[in-house]
């Protein structure tokens, strides 16, 4: 088992897949010059050259489109977008041609492209690059939507999404990428889309979440643990497909659901699988997400903003009682 961050061992799947297989390329802006945010594309320009590894200009609707035309042409890209806000430039080419061409062309045609979208708060970068914005996307069918919580999860859902045959969302979350943990590099096999994992065993109530809000889950459940309150966290990792199974089993166990997401509360995706729940079980649930504000850029109320662990062991503690 090898150390490393969340964004090396993105790198690390990335390389893995274009050593693997010479129709993965990626494309945006200053992957070659600068190595990409947080270093995720560092030396791959000089190892596989400038035309897989493809500095743009500052026209996020271009690398999308130009990853769709790709993809459809049998190449396999990832189109970086930096962060999820400046995505927004590309919709129509992501929603209206992506997602829909697979459908459109009766199966003749696949998209098997990833946009990569940062998503979360980062500490003081404002409402124009601290969104979450997984259920747009989880909204639209023809899409695929991941979003990896770990170092490890980020290596094997980067290298599962690349070898889809559809168009994938991959949303890491900014806040994790300097984040430390073990990978096995021995091990490539890709982690499978729309699997969850169980964080932790429990059986009073299940916390499902993704991203960066399964470590806070964790966290609550460490705190409630000294309370005699045993949480179970699962990870859903990939927010469409879902893991519907693993959340309505141990929903059914322990007789109670919350979710948690770090993305507006108002249509977050956290609403779908309580209503899935409470619909198909008949158990108890809740949701925690965020106040339907714009991310403020003052560090404060960026920390009000957020959905800690105590507010997590909070509502839990008003469910059981």
């Amino acid at each position: 088992m090898t150390e490393m961050t969340y964004a090396q061992a993105a790198r690390l799947g990335l390389q893995e897949e274009m050593a693997r297989d010479p129709k993965v390329w990626a494309l945006g802006e200053d992957l070659g010059y600068e190595g990409g945010m947080a270093g995720q594309y560092n030396d791959l320009q000089a190892e596989f050259g400038p035309d897989r590894i493809v500095d743009t200009p500052i026209s996020e609707s271009t690398i999308m489109g130009a990853a769709v035309g790709a993809a459809l042409a049998g190449t396999r890209p990832i189109a970086e977008m930096r962060f999820s806000d400046f995505a927004m430039c590309s919709v129509s080419e992501l929603v209206n041609q992506a997602a829909k061409a697979r459908y459109m062309f009766g199966g003749q045609a696949r998209v098997p492209m990833v946009a990569r979208m940062p998503i979360g708060i980062r500490g003081g970068i404002a409402a124009q690059h601290s969104q979450s914005p997984e259920a747009w996307y989880a909204h639209t069918p023809g899409l695929v939507v991941v979003t990896p919580s770990t170092p490890a999860n980020n290596r094997g859902l980067l290298k599962a999404s690349i070898r889809c045959d559809d168009p994938v969302v991959y949303m890491e979350h900014k806040g994790l990428w300097g984040m430390l943990g073990e990978v096995d590099e021995n091990d490539q096999e890709p982690i499978p889309l729309g699997v969850a994992a169980t964080v932790r065993a429990g059986s009073d109530i299940t916390i499902v979440s993704w991203a960066a809000q399964v470590g806070v889950a964790a966290e609550a459940a460490d705190v409630l643990a000294a309370d005699g309150i045993s949480a179970e966290v699962i990870d859903l990792r990939t927010l469409y497909p879902w893991d519907r199974d693993a959340v309505m089993n141990s929903a059914a166990r322990t007789g109670k659901l919350l979710v948690v997401h770090e993305a507006v509360r108002v249509g977050g995706f956290g609403g779908e699988v309580a209503a899935e729940v409470a619909e198909t079980l008949g158990v108890p649930v809740a949701r925690l997400g965020g106040e339907r504000i714009p991310i403020p850029f003052s560090i404060p109320l960026e920390e009000a903003y957020k959905i800690k662990a105590d507010r997590i062991a909070g509502r839990v503690k008003e469910m059981l009682a």
